[in-house]
């Protein structure tokens, strides 16, 4: 029999415990992710239930495939691919042609997880290494955009959601730009307001802005995401936009307006808050979230396209280890002066 009283057990910090496990925690975005994905359905229909269902059930099917060829168990129930799945299908149009939905599905899992290693090694979000792959991949049918709202978008399906693979997608006559593409080239701003409330077109998630940010508050308030990347995020866009609206507000947008559209809100409260793609210190999430910010303002402003919320994040991703590595704690005990080598 084996005296137990004598072994030494020694692990590292940190040595308290929260009690919160990865599938505890991933349920929890998942639950704060429910208000918005219903309202987006509500928004748009059949058609967006079908893209954001798609979208899921490609991350799932990939996840459990790439298992099964591996001789891994199942990894389905720590909830963080149905995460990947419902935060991907929220970045696309809703009308958007199903085997794209799930070819970008494929990807964001096989490439944006599994090829770095998998749950806690991905170097950037795979929700949106999926998104960019579409971006890249079907640019015309990413920056086409059905209207919300419409009288009979739960007795049909738009034109395009079932088109065949590798077929051009037929649109349907009513087409609507979103508010950013209607600033950046018809200088038309849209109703602070409105977007705050997701009576606006653009994917399945630039929808309800308050219920994106309750859903934060809820998960801030179980200590599961760190507030200072959402918190850096927007204040570099209001700063950085608003000192710009200053000097020419017929050329630059408000600071509301560039808080509230497109994807900016879903962005920064679920997607560049992911642990894995984010830095570990307090002061390095707030440098990795005004580096967003700053960003998604340079790319609305100047760049060829719109929106510029993903690649923000992506690239926010790619200098996460480079802000580890600048910002460091200091030991307990040791001088903050770096001692020559």
């Amino acid at each position: 029999m084996t005296d137990v009283g004598k072994t030494l057990e020694i692990r590292t910090s940190p040595h308290i415990l929260s009690g919160h496990s990865v599938d505890v925690i991933m349920f929890n975005v998942v639950l704060a992710l429910l208000p918005v994905t219903a309202f987006a359905v509500y928004a748009f229909g059949l058609s967006a239930l079908l893209v954001l269902g798609v979208a899921v059930a490609s991350c799932l099917v990939t996840e459990w495939g790439i298992g099964r060829l591996g001789g891994r168990a199942s990894t389905l129930g720590d909830w963080s691919v149905a995460i990947t799945g419902l935060l991907y299908g929220l970045t696309l149009p809703p009308g958007l042609p199903l085997w794209m939905v799930a070819v970008g599905g494929v990807v964001a899992v096989a490439l944006g997880k599994t090829l770095f290693g998998g749950l806690g090694f991905n170097a950037f979000n795979p929700a949106l290494v999926g998104r960019a792959f579409l971006q890249a991949a079907f640019p015309v049918a990413l920056t086409t955009w059905s209207p919300g709202f419409g009288a009979g978008r739960f007795s049909g399906l738009g034109s395009s959601t079932l088109t065949l693979p590798f077929s051009r997608p037929l649109y349907d006559a009513v087409t609507s730009a979103t508010p950013l593409a209607l600033w950046k080239f018809d200088r038309q701003a849209s109703e602070v307001g409105e977007l705050a409330l997701g009576f606006v077109g653009g994917s399945t998630g630039e929808t309800c802005a308050l219920l994106i940010l309750m859903g934060g508050a809820y998960l801030v308030g179980r200590n599961m995401m760190n507030w200072r990347i959402p918190a850096g995020i927007f204040a570099a866009v209001i700063v950085l936009s608003g000192a710009l609206h200053a000097l020419d507000p017929q050329t630059y947008a408000s600071p509301g307006f560039m808080l509230f559209s497109g994807g900016l809100m879903l962005g920064a409260v679920f997607m560049a808050s992911d642990m894995v793609g984010s830095p570990m210190t307090s002061a390095g999430c707030l440098a990795y979230g005004a580096l967003i910010g700053v960003l998604v303002v340079v790319i609305r402003t100047w760049g060829g396209m719109p929106e510029g919320v993903m690649y923000a994040i992506l690239l926010g991703n790619a200098v996460t280890p480079h802000i580890d590595r600048w910002i460091q704690p200091v030991p307990y005990g040791a001088s903050p002066r770096k001692e020559p080598r």
